[in-house]
């Protein structure tokens, strides 16, 4: 027996049937096939799963489908449009990625803490990315890459009055 469910996801919205059973996770990958949102433990454990619900970090894989309904998911495909995102050309540039397997979740967890915190702390920072596991970077180019979206979103945001000033002057 399927159930009903409609969500936004990156945008779009999806009406569809799944079992009641059925993870976000799998929703995502296999009905809709965004598979940046990657399956690495299926216990919630690794964070390789970690999508935006409402703009805040969930981990998809311990979360129902029937239980995002009605909800604006976003998932590391949309993150970006047409460019990249803040966060993950921080990723880039400061090397926080290896494999990449974990980056996915890695780059939604800290864009949630940024949208909470534009200027956390070291120790903020690898207290929200604890739920994240790598197992090929060690963090510290994680750690930094953190750093270098926070300062580049802060930058953005402070340059943006000025801006908008000088295009009404």
């Amino acid at each position: 027996m399927s159930e009903h469910v409609t969500l936004t996801i990156n945008g779009t919205a999806h009406e569809l049937d799944v079992e009641p059973r059925t993870l976000l996770v799998h929703l995502l990958r296999d009905a809709l096939d965004l598979t940046g949102t990657h399956v690495g433990c299926d216990t919630s454990q690794c964070g390789a799963c970690t999508v935006l619900v409402d703009g805040r970090a969930i981990k998809s894989c311990a979360m129902l489908a029937v239980q995002a309904a009605g909800r604006e998911i976003t998932t590391i495909e949309h993150l970006g449009g047409d460019g990249l995102h803040p966060v993950q050309q921080a990723f880039w540039d400061k090397h926080g990625l290896q494999c990449g397997f974990c980056t996915p979740g890695m780059i939604m967890t800290t864009v949630d803490l940024l949208a909470e915190n534009a200027d956390p702390t070291e120790q903020e920072i690898r207290h929200a990315l604890q739920g994240n596991m790598c197992r090929c970077t060690g963090y510290q180019n994680i750690v930094d890459s953190v750093k270098a979206a926070a300062a580049a979103m802060r930058d953005t945001t402070r340059s943006a009055p000025k801006k908008a000033r000088a295009a009404t002057t």
